[in-house]
């Protein structure tokens, strides 16, 4: 399962579920950068019902219930048996570990010819084999038919807990069914979980042709807000047989208490439903269209209660490998909020229903390049919006004689963590925390109502990672949008004499297309005051340093590893963090290291923060790249999905390992360090240490935690993706 998960599972085998396994393997690419045209849709529990359907769509078996000794699965683990890697020394070249490489999808038929000319390459790939022992119980579980762990029947409590949502879900006034969609097209990713003797029980929410109490009939749809061609649509929850990957797993605790609030959010208020919105797609996928009945403030309040999960979406949801999507952000960066309460336009439902033509996100029309054509559109929208977005906004400043302050940003109601978030990418994948992590980062966004919402909708429902190349493009290129709109809101709190120049600061040589934007250009960015006073030569570092003082939870305590280890070691960690420049370079953007010596060992998660000249651009990145600038964000704990390398470190050598990566100056530095402390892909102790690290993730929490994935583990590469 830590190779085989998510869409860019190798050859499409998802092991996560019993039915990835009867499902199989097949040939056929979901990440294409070359694709002209959307592809065939193959997503596990909804695109086929059963192994035949499978083998329909081009998928063959892994497993042979008549004769098991002779199934793909089976004969990958013997093969790595029979020819198992070197314990010592580098891995074989003949392994490519890129995540573009070739696929070798090998059947039943040509396991032989594949053997042959690869006979290295059986299962763990490229890691070391099974023990004899765990290798024997794997045998017999397949000799025995592969079957799946009894999966435990609902308790009657539980079964009462899901009638409860599904009545809850299912009810007839317009309303309710409004209400129902709206949390149905922002929860279709989410791991439900409800909870028994301390454990989760997995669900996902999902359409149903029938009504509650009869059997499921799912309806799949290529996104969530297409149409269902159904007269009514019902919401239940399926049970999903899985075991959470961290990468893809986006918990979300469903029960009596999540239901009471959404009752008082969404249906308490006094509003009325006069129609239900259709399905034709100029509506469905405009959330500012489809839901205008919905006060926006519970719209907002909804997406504020787990923020992390909200952003979270797109982090974790269809970007699995997701380079083209990521690079449009930075390494590093802290998240705040409008206060639901503050005065923003966003706010204002009028004018959001006003405005609901210029909101409109980029939908892929036709599913081949034609969408691109649509792009200026798209472009002259969103100016038309800010345009009208900085009318409103000064016009209600000067009528109120106000200045933006502190109060017009969430502080979590003093007790709601998800106020302050961190979002780490890590190249081509991403990670998002509670809490300011790290130093003063280099850039902030404040984000408004309308400006999560669209990213909802623009990476997330309306994301078609079966999408062709153009609608790939068109997503990226309106990202760029978004992402001036969040750190453009976080300048206005800034003094206006310093905006400019900290954004002249972030987009260094970025061409004038790049970085035009209506509201930087808006005499309300270059002249509006701020109600703050600044006491410093660095506005930004006050300021963040105070909103992480005063918003709930923005400290991140549970990240701070100073508790943790002698003062001597919080100064060799302090030095890594403090230590600025291109000897960071060498490190891969994800690294965790076992901290051992002590009574249990401890964990650090080393974070490369790689320095960029800006990030306006789709592509040429590596040009943009400014090694001097890379840093580091070290925390105790975890943190990234997809880690590049293990350390193992004794307590006391903590100072000599600081020192030794501040003093890297090439490629041979680079090769001493991970002989040094590194845990290579063949190192006898690799599962050892693995096991390890997923019981502390999931003793540290069952319910949010899950596996790590290793497609991005380090062979023989002489230094890390930039």
């Amino acid at each position: 399962m830590v190779c085989h998960g998510c869409y860019d599972a190798p050859c499409q085998l998802k092991l996560e579920a019993q039915q990835g396994l009867e499902r199989g393997a097949s040939k056929d690419l979901v990440y294409d950068g070359a694709r002209l045209m959307s592809a065939d849709l193959t997503r596990l529990f909804d695109d086929a019902r059963s192994a035949e359907e499978w083998r329909d769509k081009g998928f063959f078996p892994v497993v042979d219930p008549e004769q098991p000794d002779d199934g793909v699965l089976y004969r990958m683990l013997e093969l790595k048996q029979a020819h198992p890697l070197p314990p010592r020394g580098p891995v074989d070249k003949s392994f490519d570990f890129s995540l573009y490489r070739e696929q070798q999808c090998s059947t039943q038929e040509d396991f032989a010819d594949y053997a042959e000319d690869n006979p290295l390459w059986g299962m763990p790939f490229g890691l070391p084999g099974l023990q004899p022992e765990e290798h024997q119980t794997m045998i017999r579980w397949l000799e025995n038919g592969a079957q799946p762990p009894a999966q435990p029947a609902l308790t009657a409590a539980l079964r009462r807990e899901v009638t409860a949502w599904e009545d809850f879900l299912n009810g007839n006034s317009n309303k309710q069914r409004l209400m129902s969609r709206y949390l149905y097209e922002h929860l279709f990713l989410a791991s439900l979980f409800l909870e028994a003797d301390g454990e989760p029980v997995w669900f996902r929410l999902v359409r149903s042709r029938t009504a509650p109490g009869e059997p499921l009939a799912l309806i799949s749809t290529r996104r969530p807000y297409d149409d269902p061609e159904v007269e009514r649509v019902y919401y239940r929850l399926q049970r999903m047989p899985i075991t959470p990957l961290s990468k893809s797993h986006l918990a979300y605790r469903f029960d009596a208490e999540r239901r009471g609030w959404y009752q008082r959010n969404f249906l308490d208020p006094d509003y009325t439903v006069p129609e239900l919105p259709g399905y034709q797609q100029e509506v469905a996928a405009n959330p500012f269209k489809s839901f205008v009945a919905i006060p926006v403030s519970s719209r907002y309040r909804f997406l504020l209660e787990e923020a992390q999960f909200t952003i979270m979406n797109f982090i974790k949801g269809p970007v699995c490998r997701g380079q083209i999507a990521l690079n449009v952000i930075e390494d590093r960066f802290w998240v705040m909020f409008l206060d639901p309460d503050s005065m923003d336009p966003e706010l204002d439902g009028a004018f959001l229903a006003r405005e609901s033509d210029n909101l409109r996100l980029p939908v892929s029309e036709t599913g081949t390049a034609v969408d691109l054509f649509a792009w200026r559109g798209y472009a002259k929208s969103h100016d038309r919006y800010q345009k009208a977005k900085v009318k409103y906004l000064s016009q209600q400043l000067n009528r109120s004689n106000r200045k933006i302050g502190l109060n017009s940003l969430w502080d979590g109601d003093g007790n709601n963590p998800n106020a302050a978030l961190t979002i780490f990418r890590h190249f081509d994948t991403a990670s998002v925390v509670k809490g300011f992590v790290g130093d003063t980062p280099k850039t902030a966004w404040v984000i408004s109502y309308s400006l999560l919402e669209r990213i909802h909708y623009l990476l997330v429902a309306g994301f078609d990672v079966y999408g062709a190349v153009a609608h790939q493009l068109e997503t990226r290129l309106y990202m760029d949008f978004l992402r001036m709109e969040g750190e453009l809101n976080f300048l206005m709190y800034l003094p206006p004499e310093q905006r400019q120049k900290l954004r002249e600061y972030w987009y260094r040589d970025a061409p004038g297309f790049a970085r035009d934007h209506v509201f930087a250009d808006s005499e309300l960015m270059r002249e509006q005051a701020t109600d703050l006073v600044f006491s410093s030569d660095d506005p930004k570092k006050e300021f963040l340093g105070t909103m992480r003082q005063r918003i709930h939870g923005a400290t991140a305590e549970r990240f701070d590893y100073h508790p943790a280890f002698t003062v001597e070691n919080d100064k060799a960690l302090d030095s890594l963090v403090a230590g600025v420049g291109a000897h960071n370079s060498f490190l891969p953007q994800v690294s965790i290291v076992s901290v051992i010596g002590g009574e249990q060992p401890q964990t650090l998660t080393l974070l490369r923060d790689s320095g960029y000249s800006n990030i306006a651009l789709l592509f040429l990145e590596d040009e943009r790249r400014l090694p001097e600038e890379d840093r580091l964000t070290v925390v105790k704990g975890f943190i990234g999905e997809h880690p590049n390398l293990f350390f193992e470190v004794h307590e006391k050598q903590l100072p000599l390992f600081a020192a030794d990566i501040a003093a890297m100056q090439s490629e041979q530095d680079w090769k001493l360090l991970r002989e040094r402390y590194g845990v290579a892909r063949n190192a006898p102790w690799f599962w050892r240490l693995s096991d390890q690290f997923h019981q502390q993730l999931l003793d540290n929490d069952p319910f949010y935690n899950g596996l790590l994935d290793y497609n991005r583990y380090l062979g023989n590469e002489a230094r890390a993706t930039q």
